[in-house]
C-alpha cells in the first residue's frame, strides 16, 4: 500500500482478512473508505473496520468512531456510540483517538455521556479485560 500498488495490496492482503487478520481487515477497510484500488464503499469499508474493531484493533475502532461521529452511511450521526469507539480506541493505544474524543464530547450532552460510559464498561471487560 506505501507504495501505492492498491490492487497488488488488496490480493495480498485479502487471504488474511478473510480468514480474520485484524490489521488486514482494518487495510482493506481503509482500501474501501478510501477508494484506494477498490470502489470506495463506505458500508463494506464499515464491515471491515468493525470485525478488526471487535478483535481490538484500535485503529480499526477509531475509524468506527468516526463514521458514527459524522453519521457517514448512516441515516444520523450516533455520537454515544461514536465516544464508545473513541474511548476503547484510546484503551487500545491509539494516539489519535483522545483529539477524537475531545472533539466528539463537545458536541454532546452530559445524557449523551453518561450512556456511552455505560456502553464503554460493557465493551471494555470484554475487549481490553486486563486494562
Amino acid at each position: 500500500m506505501e507504495a501505492g500498488q492498491f490492487e497488488q495490496a488488496k490480493a495480498a492482503l485479502w487471504p488474511a482478512a478473510k480468514s480474520g487478520n485484524a490489521e488486514a481487515e482494518e487495510l482493506i477497510g481503509v482500501m474501501y473508505a478510501l477508494g484506494l484500488g477498490v470502489e470506495k464503499d463506505d458500508q463494506r469499508a464499515f464491515e471491515w473496520y468493525l470485525r478488526a474493531s471487535l478483535k481490538g484493533h484500535p485503529g480499526a475502532q477509531s475509524g468506527i468512531g468516526w463514521y458514527y461521529e459524522v453519521g457517514r452511511g448512516m441515516p444520523a450521526p450516533d455520537l454515544v456510540r461514536a465516544y464508545m469507539w473513541y474511548t476503547l480506541s484510546a484503551i487500545g493505544g491509539d494516539p489519535d483517538a483522545a483529539i477524537s474524543l475531545e472533539e466528539v464530547v463537545r458536541k454532546m450532552t452530559q445524557d449523551e455521556i453518561d450512556k456511552a460510559l455505560v456502553l464503554v464498561d460493557d465493551y471494555k471487560v470484554w475487549m481490553y479485560p486486563f486494562r
